[in-house]
């Protein structure tokens, strides 16, 4: 099954698929500096809150590779510049700041056990590429623990963009679907569009299709339609951070579709690695929430749709944790209370085999 590679770490420098082209042009791009790497993501070439988080810590190791300060005690104050440049670029998505908080652990060991700027060097490459390895492995373990919870057959519905492209695996939302596909469920997805970015449209059902995954595009506003009259068996969406209590942050549109799944009595489930819990804030009230530019409200591909009107352009919403029937992770499934079971998974230190859906919860 084809499975896109949104970043990868090359001895030519950090090689990007720019995803703001896609689906009518897959081009890449290779970054030699960090700051090019920042720029990357605050603009969208790269998105998804993991990928984000692999970038960053790519980013951050790029920045020490080419590092020309010739001790230690010079490199110090140039890696809390480059994290911090890294940290300034996408507010919401926690998995951009676990990264750099684990680059950070990395360089403290380093400089702290060796001298040699050549090891410290190739210490910190080696982290991000752990990083992207790790993420690879957790797509995979979400996907078996999600796929149990899939209907055999019949539509399923996502939000956004939660497939490799936003993950550098195989998807957290879209990895789940994967799996429970390659399984042999026979699954059709039902794809809205994702306004105003169109993550859906052009990225979502572009995976999708790729994959040879049956789909059906629809526009945000039929959502309630379909939820009501498809006899959706499931939703599932990715996720930018969780909060202590399960409150969840995903892209603009996931609350909507988590309160009109409730109306229609169909299950919906977030799928994402432990990574995106924030356990420092007790609910989604203390998520930052990304405000973008309007011109991507009033603008299509550089086209004026709206006349010069204010808009707004809140690029994710919070799901409150009672409309969350589960959460899919690499560790297991959490469910209500969640400030129960998050923590549980949160101090869990390795993975298990994915139960069945009647004995996986976590309390």
């Amino acid at each position: 099954m084809y499975v896109a590679q949104p970043i990868e770490w090359t001895d030519r420098g950090v090689v990007m698929l720019d995803q703001r082209l896609l689906p009518g042009e897959e081009v890449s791009y290779t970054y030699t500096d960090y700051r090019e790497v920042a720029k990357a993501i605050r603009e969208m070439v790269i998105r998804g809150a993991p990928a984000i988080g692999v970038a960053a810590a790519m980013g951050a190791a790029l920045g020490v590779l080419h590092s020309s300060a010739k001790s230690v005690e010079a490199l110090r104050p140039e890696f809390i510049e480059i994290c911090d440049a890294l940290a300034k670029t996408r507010p919401t998505a926690v998995d951009l700041f676990w990264a750099l908080e684990r680059m950070k652990r990395r360089f403290a060991e380093l400089t702290s056990r060796a001298s040699d700027l050549g090891k410290i060097k190739q210490g910190m490459v080696e982290e991000a590429q752990q990083v992207h390895f790790e993420k690879k492995s957790t797509d995979e373990a979400i996907g078996r623990f999600g796929a149990e919870f899939m209907p055999r057959e019949g539509h399923v519905m996502t939000q956004c963009n939660a497939g490799a492209l936003a993950t550098a695996g195989i998807g957290s939302a879209l990895g789940v679907i994967r799996v429970a596909f390659e399984q042999g469920k026979k699954l059709h997805v039902l794809v809205p569009e994702t306004r105003p970015y169109l993550q859906g449209a052009r990225l979502t059902a572009w995976e999708l299709h790729k994959g040879g995954i049956p789909l059906t595009l629809i526009t945000d506003n039929m959502v309630g339609h379909f939820l009501k009259t498809a006899k959706v068996g499931a939703v599932v969406t990715g996720a930018d951070r969780i909060a202590a209590n399960g409150d969840t942050a995903n892209k603009i549109g996931t609350y909507q579709i988590a309160v009109l799944a409730r109306e229609n009595n169909v299950p919906f489930y977030i799928a994402a690695p432990v990574s995106t819990f924030d356990l420092s804030i007790p609910d989604g009230d203390h998520i930052p929430i990304e405000e973008r530019s309007a011109a991507e409200v009033t603008h299509l591909q550089g086209i004026r749709i709206a006349p010069d009107v204010h808009a707004a352009h809140p690029a994710f919403d919070v799901t409150p944790a009672r409309y969350i029937a589960a959460i899919f992770t690499e560790r297991g499934v959490a469910r209500a209370p969640y400030t129960e079971s998050l923590r549980a998974l949160a101090t869990t230190t390795h993975s298990i085999a994915a139960p069945s859906p009647a004995s996986s919860s976590v309390r």
